[in-house]
């Protein structure tokens, strides 16, 4: 068995490794021409995330201040931890150590009953892990960082493994027992060997984007062939909308290549993708951050803005399924002068009961609601939800 002090020895040499299997066996369009490019440990300080990733690492909030450089990264940790603990304490999870959103083996008094975490908890847990990991076993996998060091200025942008990048700040600033230099590995790539199409594809490849992500990612790849490059500072969702105007029609031989970049998907899926940046604003932060999938928000694209963030609540909620979400977003709307308008049949089984209300009582509404979620927590939202319509529908009732 090796040593404990030949690690770091043994884990520089995988990772030389590595970053020739990268420069080896990317696409021919995309391979980087220099095959002594070697991988070199950065002073993390001089390593920036890329605001135009698709894929949001930090809340919305935390990223727009990061991004304008009115955060450091231990600030907007610090930020993410506070938000985290603020959430979890609503939820009756208070903590005090970023270790303690990890499970205990070793803890009994521990139920196998599921708990339901917030995105912020999962987010941070998540985190927490993955830097747990690099602290125990180092950094196998580097990062890929575009060069976009001018003059005396040193400066390099994560082009793919923004991940990595937060949970190496995590366990330098958060966890105990770091004995590192404040380094990271990475493959710097020349900012003219830069590709929005490498970046896709690992985005694709390893845990996956949401449905809100693979829309950002598919504005990239259709800016890019646009030659539509990203701001500096924080990238805005109109920033990302240019692509709803664009098409591929005088770029066909971009095509093949985005769509292999996206995972291989159809064009019927790229465009629906695309659509849902027609989404409001809220709308789009709410989907991102319950991840809210395509075959659900397709249908929120039929509501008036104004509409779209509070059905997506309704769909966190309850979590409706997409036959129900497609039901509730195609009804016509009862308030409209529109002769064509159909009670549905769900409503008018709800009026028929209410025309006997001997035959329901509260104690039957309660166990059948148990009988059909099994859990006491969504039988009791249930019952608010059927409160707070009753009342919405009472305000209809008023005497002119």
């Amino acid at each position: 068995m090796a040593k404990k002090a030949d690690t770091p020895n043994r884990i520089n040499t995988l990772l030389q490794d590595v970053g020739q299997m990268m420069i080896l066996n990317a696409d021919p369009a995309e391979r980087l021409q220099d095959t002594h490019l070697r991988v070199e440990n950065l002073p993390i300080q001089l390593v920036r995330p890329d605001p135009a990733q698709p894929r949001r690492v930090l809340p919305e909030t935390v990223y727009q201040a990061f991004h304008q450089q009115r955060l450091t990264p231990y600030q907007a940790l610090k930020e993410l931890v506070q938000l985290v603990q603020i959430a979890a304490r609503q939820k009756g999870r208070p903590f005090t150590h970023v270790l303690d959103l990890l499970p205990n083996p070793n803890d009994e008094t521990e139920t196998d009953v599921p708990i339901t975490l917030t995105p912020e908890e999962i987010l941070l847990r998540d985190l927490v892990n993955l830097a747990v990991t690099i602290r125990d076993d180092g950094q196998v996998n580097p990062l890929t960082v575009v060069d976009k060091s001018e003059g005396m200025t040193h400066i390099y942008q994560i082009e793919t493994g923004e991940r990595r990048y937060w949970a190496t700040w995590l366990m330098m600033e958060f966890l105990p027992g770091y004995q590192g230099d404040g380094s990271i590995p990475c493959i710097i790539v020349p900012t003219n060997r830069a590709s929005v199409f490498r970046q896709a594809k690992e985005n694709t490849s390893r845990a996956g984007l949401n449905a809100i992500a693979m829309a950002r990612q598919a504005s990239l790849l259709v800016l890019a062939a646009h030659q539509i490059q990203p701001p500096d500072g924080p990238v805005s969702n109109d920033y990302y909308r240019q692509a709803l105007e664009l098409d591929l029609r005088t770029k066909r031989e971009f095509s093949d290549d985005i769509l292999s970049a996206m995972g291989g998907i159809s064009r019927v899926h790229f465009s629906r993708f695309k659509s849902l940046l027609r989404l409001h604003d809220d709308a789009i932060e709410l989907a991102d951050r319950h991840n809210i999938d395509e075959s659900r928000l397709r249908f929120v694209l039929l509501l008036p803005p104004e509409h779209q963030s509070e059905m997506i609540r309704q769909i966190i909620e309850f979590n409706l399924t997409r036959k129900q979400v497609q039901e509730m977003c195609e009804q016509t709307d009862p308030d409209l002068d529109n002769s064509s308008y159909k009670i549905p049949a769900s409503t008018r089984h709800l009026l028929k009961l209410l025309h006997t209300p001997g035959k329901l009582t509260s104690r039957e509404i309660v166990e059948a609601l148990l009988e059909e979620e099994a859990d006491i927590h969504i039988a009791r939202a249930k019952v608010q939800r059927l409160r707070q319509l009753l009342e919405e529908a009472e305000q209809y009732l008023v005497t002119e």
